[in-house]
């Protein structure tokens, strides 16, 4: 039998060292956003619904419903498919942008498996 736990906007964290409000956290292929600073071993929240708004590196243009990742290494928001997949952009973001507007966790491949870690 399935039982109701909660709505699932946002999920209980425990990190395993300090993690400031506004990071991005991947539990296995899920994403999730930091909403206040967490301790490190002390619980706190992840948003894992809604819309954010990440950095992007400059030179690329993103339309409103392209596929995006999360480059861990530079901390932004890219279109090349990497380990991390992150959601679909809501608005586009030209070239210049230093920034880009996405709906985490939605998406074809959005809980592809693919991610691993934060």
């Amino acid at each position: 039998m399935v039982k109701y736990i909660q709505k699932g906007e946002s999920l209980d964290y425990t990190p395993g060292s300090n993690t400031a409000a506004g990071s991005v956290v991947f539990i296995g292929a899920l994403a999730g956003v930091t909403k206040l600073d967490i301790k490190a071993g002390e619980l706190g929240a992840l948003a894992v619904e809604g819309v954010f708004e990440f950095p992007k590196a400059s030179g690329t243009a993103i339309d409103a419903g392209d596929a995006l990742y999360w480059d861990s290494d530079s901390g932004k928001a890219v279109k090349t498919p990497n380990a991390y997949y992150l959601g679909i952009a809501v608005a586009a973001a030209a070239s210049a942008a230093t920034a880009v507007r996405a709906k985490i966790n939605v998406g074809e491949t959005a809980y592809a498996g693919t991610g691993s870690g934060s």
